[in-house]
Order: structure tokens, then C-alpha cells, then sequence
């Protein structure tokens, strides 16, 4: 089969369209025919060896998949051939005291794929039975790989880690992003009143399409004084931040009291000052989130059937162009999401 496989870590990497053995399953695994995988940040820091993690290589990244079950392992009887399937990116054992619970995105044994094992930018995907959660009929292969990374982490930090009431004010960061623009949507869906930052015409006119009540340039270094101002100097109920660094640092400063600030991402720094006192004096929260479980991933592709969640794509890619909508990404020229089309 035909995969695209990163053969060198670097700002940029270094990048083969090649051909590699079809992959088989073992006992409780199940082999995709990939239709759609949507590329992350995630991908751009396996590229470029920002990851806690080591990376061995060569590695196909691609952790955003959906497609069709084409083989099954000797002890699958959940899944048959012919299965519409989205797949799950972090990968989990199932057993850990936090598996038990439901919280997978935190298992002690988990691995990401496109990181640690082959992920989807290839024909065809081997991945776990646990990995996959049914697609259904009325979301497209690209819509779902353009929403069940990004959109289904956008679901675990709204409706798992943090909580939207009805009437709360809810800032969104980047609404242009694969995160932000689902965490618009479901904000707007919870009853949220949605204030999103954008830094270009474009992505502030995506925002205000996909339910923001207001959008506020951020690259002005003054717009947490903007969301104030919205606010009648009160400040918001919570805040979804994926961006860290001095944005997330800044973000404090938008913050009512009783806040949160719930957050799943370190794209421009992981380190952070805050002024403790106003902190624990308003009471306020700094959440962390990360992945998603299966029941986000069940319930964000439960929305976008209903039609309550809409993948934003910005362009698809055959496969043999992946390293096109790498460049893209890393340009940061994106609306929503970009997805590879094996």
C-alpha cells in the first residue's frame, strides 16, 4: 500500500510518498481502508521533534481517521468487514484503574497514533478494536476526520472537563482552529453567549458564521481589554484555551470571578507567570484536558449526525500531496481543518 512517512525529524522535516507492506491484524485489532485523515498540530510536533516523547522512524503520522473495517483479528466480534468506523487517536489498554473508569485519555499504558505506532496517512490503518466507535451514515468520511480529533477534544473539555450553563459567557481562542471552531459550536449549542478570538478578517468572519455572538482581534495586545469591555468589565464564565504561553497568561485577565479557564494545548509555550493572589481571591480555575475519551468521540459524531456540529474543512489532499497541507499548517493559513484523502 501507499503511505506518506516521516524519514526525518526537522523545521521541516523530511517526508517519503512510499510504498510499505499492507498491514495485518493481530487477535483484537481490526485493519481500516482509510477514506479521511485530518492533519493536527499534533503532527506538525512529531515532524519536528516537539514532543515529550521519542519518535521512531520512519513513522506515518495521521491519527484523525475514518473509513472502513477491510480485516478483522481472530478474536473481533464487535466489528465485521464493511463497517463505516471512525477511529479513536489516543490509544489505550483498557484495564488501568483509569480505563475502568471511562477516562481513557489519561490510561497509564496509552500511545498516540501517528506517534508511537503507524497512524492513517497511508490506504489502509491497523489500530485496536477498543480504537474505533461506529460512523454513522449521515456524516461523510470528511467530515468526520475533519471533527473527531479536534472537535471530540473540544467535547471532552466542554462537556467533561468544564461545564457550560445556560447563559454563560464563553470565550473561544483561535475560532478558526480545528478546536476552536467546534468549541463555538457546542458553547453556542450549550446555551453559551460565545466571544472568539481571530487574528485575520477571514477567520474573525468564520467565527461570527459558525455562532460567535462577538470576535475580538488578537493581534491587537490589548484584546483581553476587548472582552472585558464586552462584558460590562465583568469577565467570562469560561475560557477554552489551546493555544498557552502568554495567550493563556492573558486569558487570566478576562476571567470572572468563580471562572475557568480549561485548557489542552502548548503551541506557543509551556511555561506561564500568573498573579496568584487575584486567583485564588475571585476563586477561579485552570483546567487541564487532553484527548478525548469514547464517549466524546460517540457524542461529537451524535451532534454532527443531528446537524448541531459542522466540520469546517479548509482542503482536502490526495496523499501524495501531504506535504502541500503540512506547509499550509505550518504557515497557519488555515480556516477549520485540512484533510489528507487516501
Amino acid at each position: 500500500m501507499k503511505a506518506f512517512q516521516l524519514v526525518e525529524q526537522g523545521k521541516p522535516g523530511k517526508f517519503v510518498f512510499t510504498d510499505v507492506p499492507d498491514p495485518t491484524p493481530s487477535p483484537k485489532e481490526v485493519v481500516v481502508r482509510v477514506r479521511a485523515c485530518g492533519l493536527n498540530r499534533l503532527d506538525l510536533w512529531a515532524e519536528e521533534a516537539g514532543l515529550p516523547i521519542p519518535v521512531a522512524l520512519p513513522r506515518t503520522p495521521g491519527g484523525e481517521a475514518a473509513g472502513d473495517i477491510i480485516a478483522v483479528g481472530a478474536e473481533v466480534r464487535q466489528w465485521k468487514e464493511g463497517d463505516r468506523v471512525a477511529v479513536q487517536s489516543n490509544l489505550f489498554c483498557g484495564k488501568c484503574e483509569f480505563c475502568v473508569r471511562g477516562e481513557e485519555t489519561i490510561c497509564l499504558e496509552s500511545q498516540m497514533l501517528g506517534v508511537q505506532r503507524d497512524g492513517a496517512f497511508a490506504e489502509q490503518v491497523v489500530v485496536p478494536e477498543s480504537a474505533i466507535v461506529s460512523l454513522p451514515d449521515a456524516v461523510s468520511y470528511e467530515a468526520s476526520a475533519a471533527l473527531t480529533l479536534a472537535g471530540s477534544t473540544a467535547m471532552h473539555m466542554l462537556a467533561h472537563r468544564a461545564q457550560v450553563r445556560s447563559g454563560d459567557w464563553v470565550l473561544v481562542i483561535g475560532g478558526a482552529s480545528g478546536v476552536g471552531s467546534a468549541a463555538i459550536q457546542i458553547a453556542r449549542g450549550m446555551g453559551g453567549y460565545v466571544i472568539a478570538t481571530a487574528s485575520t478578517p477571514e477567520k474573525q468572519q468564520l467565527s461570527e458564521k459558525l455562532g460567535a455572538h462577538y470576535v475580538v482581534n488578537s493581534t491587537d495586545p490589548d484584546w483581553p481589554a476587548a472582552v472585558r469591555k464586552l462584558t460590562a468589565k465583568r469577565g467570562v464564565d469560561l475560557v477554552v484555551e489551546h493555544v498557552g504561553g502568554e495567550v493563556l497568561a492573558k486569558c487570566f485577565h478576562c476571567l470572572a470571578r468563580n471562572g475557568t479557564i480549561v485548557t489542552c494545548g502548548a503551541t506557543s509555550g509551556r511555561e506561564i507567570n500568573i498573579q496568584l493572589w487575584p486567583f485564588f481571591v475571585k476563586q477561579q480555575r485552570l483546567i487541564g484536558s487532553y484527548g478525548r475519551n469514547r464517549a466524546d468521540m460517540e457524542a461529537t459524531l451524535e451532534w454532527a449526525a443531528e446537524g448541531r456540529m459542522h466540520s469546517v474543512i479548509h482542503q482536502l489532499f490526495p496523499l501524495s500531496r501531504a506535504g502541500e497541507a503540512f506547509q499550509l499548517l505550518r504557515e497557519r493559513k488555515v480556516l477549520g481543518k485540512l484533510v489528507i484523502q487516501p
